[in-house]
Formats: structure tokens, C-alpha cells, sequence
């Protein structure tokens, strides 16, 4: 007869009622704390506690190093008709390797499944997923406590976009672990003046090659560099640091290994069961369900999981434009029209205002971000005004005209002009981002600098210009790494960047520029507090294509906050060059590109101008600027006669000078 403690064992359950019935109706968000193993205390006893969902198999057990792999041993219970299947194992604890058993009643398949909420997996090509927890000594209470000011809309925001595996390698050609990199990424992006970094998924992913885009793990860090401790460790230190962090985030699709989620229980229960649906043809992946309540639940989840566990500051979601549309990447006939005939994925459309709603809801502080291609209406809208809910998007095509623009030679750019020009047409109509991101600098297209034309000096000048223009523009920025210093090759994810070209001076140059860049970012309000706002951008002059010269002002909260951006996308200096502007006094040169400090030829106003009184574009006073060849120049009024940025105070770790990742060796 079995004992009392043996009978409670058998029958606990993390379960209530209330979970039951919230899982099935797509409305439980905390799964993680519920679903997958948990070590716990049953009947006097320690050991793991299983959960999973798997609601047409006929048989669920969990095989694993401590039984042997035997599917007998261990056999779940089913509870109630939720679908989920859990039970209580004796003696189980961390580190264990296990997976689930799964005999289908319907076909009779089975096979062997990793942990959907597993917490940890062995590393890939190995799939088992591992006994874990999440618990973790966070030492970033006063990022979180003020990082509502520092995660808005109105804060500075300039994010360096990182793969974990490739921004660095050891001399023996090792990506570096997630402590390593707290050790030389974190003061490096410090140094370098960026608010926050972005990293490209860290879910678990069997394919390294998919740089983390084809996720199996969507509760776990990829064990590629640590633990999930080690990962924890990494987003601390950024904290800790004044640096947000941002995830990657994959809802839109995932593949289809055999020890994954697909066909998970002899059924397609994540994914759609007709092709047309469950089939993403550009990636050979398969597609969630988004109409079923329990995926629904997963994934929102997943994404709250991120949030709440690992203390991220934003999720920025992947390929958003092949979730909203049936026929995104199908030809004719090989798509199912919506019930209205339309080719918009309604499902898709619902379950991404109910995951920006619930996202907002509990963790207002954070920021969700659209990776959105095409132009469907208020993406960065909130779902009651009929937006998706996102708080941010990608402005795709604020890059592929500049990238377009800066790839030709100057004597031909007079001609596309309307490039720099037509951004302005919408640029208000969603809360942008500007990315330089990863797929611009992959599979042929080369490296931003490479992009550049001209001779070698005109290419980094060009760059120079590039990037300026990218900070000078309404929006947050997002730089891909190795575009801070002129990466010459394009990005491999096989190999570490090229440190050593930091010995180069033309290289220091454009690192000590974009440094230079986040710094005023940060001390003028005029280029980060009105980004959102068509009041914090006014035309100067966008005419003077003949001489692809542009000039614009950015304008803060306060009626003193302004800054006069000038653009010259000529090799050709141009003297005396007359730009209104809307006050009197002397203006300062906040930057310029073409300082020597640089790599530039040295060109420029002395440090200001005097403003004089002579109408011009429309204002009352205008300066007589020297405009550098392929340079941008950012002038600011000098109210005090020292200077704006001389008085504000440094952005952390630019009193340490420039600095190199210690040991880099490219």
C-alpha cells in the first residue's frame, strides 16, 4: 500500500483550475511557471515536476539520463481534457538531460521531443533539454527603477546590434562565453557612448548558421556561450552599466526538427496542418497557428518570459510583415484568402495586439519593436486606435533609399535627390527606428564602407557622412557591430570582426566619430526628445539638388533646444555657403565630420559662426558656412560663448579615451 507521501507526490500538480481554463482560452501569460520541469518538493521528497502539452497523444513519459532513456519508466499523467500531461519524478535534479516520449493516438507516431519551456539544452548538434532554474542574485534595481526615462519615447536611443558568437573570438577561434563578454562588450559599448545593445537571438537554435532566426528553445538562452546564470550575468552588467538591452524575438515561424516543435504530438498542434498555412516557403520553416488559443498562450508567454526572468528592456520582432500576410512569399493558389477574401492574416493581426497589449500592460517600461517591411497602416499604433500596438518600427525604407543614394558616385546624386527626401513624406506616420542592421552587410552586399565609392579617403568620408545623416535624422538608430569602425569585410558568423583595422588611424576615426556622434545624441535634447514628433523637424532647404547639398533643423521641447544640421554629398567644399537660421548670436560647431580627429581634411568654421542679419530660406539671420567636402556638419546657438557641448556633462567611459577590446587580434 502506498504511503501518504508516496499518494501526494503522485498527485501534485503546479496546476490550478484557473490555469487550466486560462491556457485553453489563449489567456495565460505566465506559463513558464507552470509548463515544462520544475524542481520542487512533493510528499517529503525532492525532485521534478513535468508539465506539457500534447492533447492528442495517447501515451507521454519522460525519457532522460536518470532513467535510462527507458519511454516506460516514467509515464505522465493526462489532467482533466486541457491536453496537458504532467506527473512528479523522485530524485530528478538539475543538470539532468530528459526529453518526452510522445505516442500519438491518432497515427500511432512517436517521437522524442526536447522541452517546449525547457529552461536549458544541451549544446546543439545534442537535443535534449536540461533540468534547470532560473534563479538569479540581480544586482539592477536602479536601471529598472529609472528606466522608464531612459527606455521612452523621448530619451536618447542608439542601439548597437550584436551576434553574440561573432563579435569577438579567442586566438583559438572560440566565440566568447556570455561572461567573457561581460568583461569586454559591456565597457566597450559603454566607451563607445551607445544606450543600448540588441542582440540577434539568443533562443536556442539548432542551426548556428541561422544566426538564431530558427528557434526550438523559446524559454532558453542557447547554451552556445553558458548558462542561462551566465546569460542573466551578461544582461546585468549591462544594467548596472546604464546599458539596455534588447532580444530578438522569433514569433513569426520556426523549423522543423524532428526534436522541435513540429508535428509535436502526431498532429500539427503549433503549426497550421494545410501547407498553405503551416509552411513559410522563403525560410522552409513552419508557421504558428495564431488562431489556437493554447499557441497563442505560448507564445505570449515566451515573450513576458524574456521580460520577467532575464529582465530584458525590449523584444524586437522578427519578421512581423510574413506573420500579417497570407501570400507573403507564395505565388498564386499556393495561399488561403481570409474569411472576407483579403490576403491580411486576421489571426495574426489579433494575436499581435493581444501580445503588445499584455506586454504594455505588465511591463509598461519596455519597449516592443517591429522588424516591418511593408507599409500596413499604424504599426506603432495602440490596438484601440486599430494599431498593432508596437511601440516602435523599422523604417526599411528610410535605408534602402540612403544606402541606394550614398552607394553612387557624387556627380551623379543630383539626380536622386528625392532619395533623402521623400522620407520626410511619412516619417511621422510611425515611431521609427533607422537601421544599418545585419542583412545589409551579408551574402554579397558587402560592408558599409565597402558600399562607399570613391577612392579609399572619399569611401571613409562617405561612411562619415552616412552615419552622421543616420543620428541626424528624426528616429532612434541602430547600428550593426562593426559598422562603428569601418569593418572593411562583410559580416561572417563564422569568424570574430576585424579588431586589428583599429590600428589604422582612418578606422580609429570613424570610431571616435560615431562616439562622438552618441555623445551629442545624448547632451541635445533637439536630437532625441521630438523624435516622434513632426514639431521636432523643420526643412532648412531640401531643394539644392544641384548641389546635393541638404540642410534641416532639429528642434527639442524647449525653444532654445535646436540644432541646424548641414549635408554636403560632394567632394567639392563649397565657401560661403548661406543657411538661414531662426536666431541671432554665434552658432557653434558641435561637429564636423571632416575634422581631422576623423581621418577628414580639416575643413570648417573655427569652432562657430557668428549668425548675421540677412534673410535667407525664410528666417530672419543666416550663416556663412564652410561646408567640407562629403561631410555633415551639426551647429548648435551658443548661448553661453563656450559652448553647449562643452558644458554637458561626458557620457560614461569617454573619459577613458579610445579603447579596443583587450586582446583583439581580429
Amino acid at each position: 500500500m502506498a504511503s501518504t507521501g508516496e499518494k501526494k507526490a503522485s498527485n501534485f500538480s503546479l496546476l490550478s483550475a484557473d490555469d487550466l481554463f486560462l491556457f485553453n482560452e489563449g489567456r495565460h501569460f505566465r506559463l513558464y511557471e507552470k509548463l515544462g520541469c520544475h524542481l520542487v518538493e512533493a510528499g517529503g521528497r525532492k525532485g521534478g515536476y513535468f508539465a506539457v502539452w500534447a492533447p492528442d497523444a495517447e501515451t507521454v513519459s519522460v525519457i532522460g539520463d536518470f532513467n535510462g532513456w527507458d519511454g516506460g519508466a516514467h509515464p505522465l499523467r493526462p489532467r482533466e481534457s486541457s491536453g496537458i500531461w504532467e506527473g512528479f519524478i523522485p530524485d530528478v535534479s538539475r543538470g539532468a538531460c530528459y526529453k518526452y516520449r510522445v505516442r500519438s493516438r491518432l497515427n500511432g507516431h512517436v517521437a522524442d521531443k526536447a522541452d517546449p519551456f525547457g529552461l536549458y539544452h544541451e549544446v546543439p548538434p545534442k537535443t535534449a533539454s536540461i533540468v534547470w532554474d532560473t534563479a538569479y542574485e540581480w544586482g539592477d534595481g536602479p536601471w529598472l527603477g529609472a528606466r522608464r526615462m531612459k527606455n521612452g519615447h523621448r530619451a536618447p536611443m542608439s542601439i548597437y546590434e550584436v551576434h553574440l558568437g561573432s563579435w569577438k573570438r579567442t586566438q583559438d577561434d572560440r566565440a566568447l562565453t556570455y561572461r567573457e563578454l561581460a568583461e569586454e562588450l559591456v565597457p566597450y559599448v559603454v566607451d563607445t557612448g551607445f544606450t543600448h545593445v540588441e542582440f540577434l537571438p539568443v533562443t536556442e537554435h539548432p542551426f548556428y548558421g541561422s544566426w538564431g532566426y530558427q528557434t526550438t528553445g523559446y524559454f532558453a538562452p542557447t547554451s552556445r556561450y553558458g548558462t542561462p546564470q551566465d546569460f542573466m550575468f551578461l544582461v546585468d552588467r549591462f544594467h548596472r552599466a546604464g546599458v539596455g538591452v534588447i532580444l530578438d524575438w522569433v514569433p513569426s515561424h520556426f523549423p522543423a526538427d524532428a526534436h522541435g516543435l513540429g508535428f509535436f504530438d502526431g498532429t500539427h498542434l503549433y503549426e497550421h496542418a494545410d501547407r498553405r498555412q503551416g509552411h513559410h516557403p522563403d525560410w522552409d520553416s513552419l508557421i504558428f497557428n495564431y488562431g489556437r488559443n493554447e499557441v497563442r498562450s505560448f507564445l505570449v508567454s515566451s515573450a513576458f518570459f524574456w521580460l520577467d526572468r532575464y529582465h530584458a528592456d525590449g523584444l524586437r520582432v522578427d519578421a512581423v510583415a510574413s506573420m500579417l500576410y497570407l501570400d507573403y512569399g507564395r505565388r498564386e493558389g499556393e495561399w488561403i484568402p481570409n474569411k472576407h477574401g483579403g490576403r491580411e492574416n486576421l489571426e495574426a493581426v489579433a494575436f499581435l495586439r493581444t501580445l503588445n497589449e499584455e506586454v504594455y500592460r505588465v511591463f509598461p517600461d519596455v519597449q516592443t519593436i517591429a522588424e516591418e517591411s511593408t507599409s500596413w497602416p499604424m504599426v506603432s499604433r495602440p490596438a484601440y486606435l486599430g494599431g498593432l500596438g508596437f511601440g516602435m518600427k523599422w523604417d526599411m525604407g528610410w535605408m534602402h533609399d540612403t544606402l541606394d543614394y550614398m552607394s553612387r558616385d557624387p556627380v551623379h546624386r543630383r539626380y536622386h535627390h528625392d532619395r533623402l527626401t521623400f522620407r520626410m513624406l511619412y516619417a511621422f506616420h510611425e515611431n521609427f527606428v533607422l537601421p544599418l542592421s545585419h542583412d545589409e552587410v551579408v551574402y554579397g552586399k558587402g560592408s558599409l564602407l565597402r558600399k562607399m565609392p570613391g577612392d579609399p579617403w572619399q569611401k571613409f568620408a562617405n561612411l562619415r557622412l552616412l552615419l552622421g545623416n543616420l543620428y541626424a535624422q528624426p528616429g532612434k538608430k541602430l547600428l550593426f557591430m562593426g559598422g562603428e569602425f569601418g569593418q572593411w569585410n562583410e559580416w561572417t558568423h563564422e569568424g570574430g570582426l576585424d579588431w586589428d583595422l583599429l590600428e589604422d588611424l582612418m578606422h580609429q576615426g570613424v570610431q571616435h566619430w560615431v562616439r562622438d556622434l552618441n555623445r551629442i545624441l545624448r547632451q541635445e535634447p533637439a536630437l532625441h526628445e521630438r523624435d516622434f514628433e513632426p514639431a521636432g523637424f523643420e526643412w532648412i532647404d531640401c531643394n539644392d539638388s544641384q548641389q546635393s547639398v541638404l540642410c534641416f533643423l532639429r528642434k527639442g521641447e524647449a525653444s532654445q533646444d535646436a540644432v541646424v544640421v548641414v549635408c554636403n554629398f560632394t567632394p567639392v567644399p563649397h565657401h560661403g555657403y548661406r543657411v538661414g537660421v531662426p536666431a541671432k548670436g554665434r552658432w557653434r560647431e558641435l561637429l564636423n565630420s571632416d575634422a581631422p580627429l576623423y581621418g577628414g581634411s580639416g575643413q570648417g568654421n573655427l569652432g562657430g559662426v557668428m549668425a548675421e542679419e540677412i534673410p535667407h530660406h525664410g528666417r530672419p539671420y543666416s550663416l556663412p558656412l564652410t561646408l567640407p567636402p562629403l561631410a555633415i556638419l551639426f551647429l548648435a546657438r551658443d548661448e553661453s560663448g563656450q559652448g553647449r557641448a562643452a558644458a554637458a556633462a561626458p557620457i560614461p567611459g569617454e573619459a577613458g579615451g579610445r579603447r579596443v577590446p583587450s586582446g583583439a587580434s581580429g
